[in-house]
């Protein structure tokens, strides 16, 4: 009878990806990312443990989305008072904080765990192509 494999912390070997978000869509960008900082595109993936690499998005403010998604798609948020709704569309989100279009895409795609938020601190999101982590030697990763 075969056993299943559970990654272990010292089986992991943790890397760096860079993506250039310019000219790229949204959601696969997110999609994609998410993958990749979950650790399913290692042979060792595990659920339950954090297996994933480190990842740094650059041109977060040159990022494209398809059809009227710019004016119809709303983001929404709650303060917790009574009449505290606040709603933005994606367009005044992507001149106000582009880089918070992107983490919120990529952050919804990640389970809503302890785990989640875990995996989340591994994401840098700039929204220019200048970034402090050469010291890293990021992978360029195409998307």
């Amino acid at each position: 009878m075969e056993k299943t494999y559970v990654a272990k912390k010292e089986d992991i070997k943790r890397g760096c990806y860079l993506v250039d978000a310019q000219g790229k869509i949204l959601g696969r960008l997110a999609s994609k990312v998410a993958s990749i900082l979950k650790g399913k595109n290692r042979p060792y993936y595990t659920p339950n443990i954090d297996t994933g690499d480190a990842v740094i998005v650059i041109n977060a403010a040159k990022i494209k989305v398809t059809g009227r998604k710019l004016k119809d798609k709303i983001y929404r948020s709650h303060s917790g008072y009574p009449g505290g709704l606040k709603l933005a569309s994606l367009e005044t989100m992507l001149k106000k904080n582009p880089s918070r279009v992107i983490r919120l895409a990529i952050k919804r795609m990640l389970p809503d765990t302890s785990l989640g938020n875990k995996i989340l601190k591994k994401l840098k999101i700039y929204n220019d192509d200048k970034h402090p982590h050469q010291a890293q030697n990021p992978e360029v990763l195409e998307v």
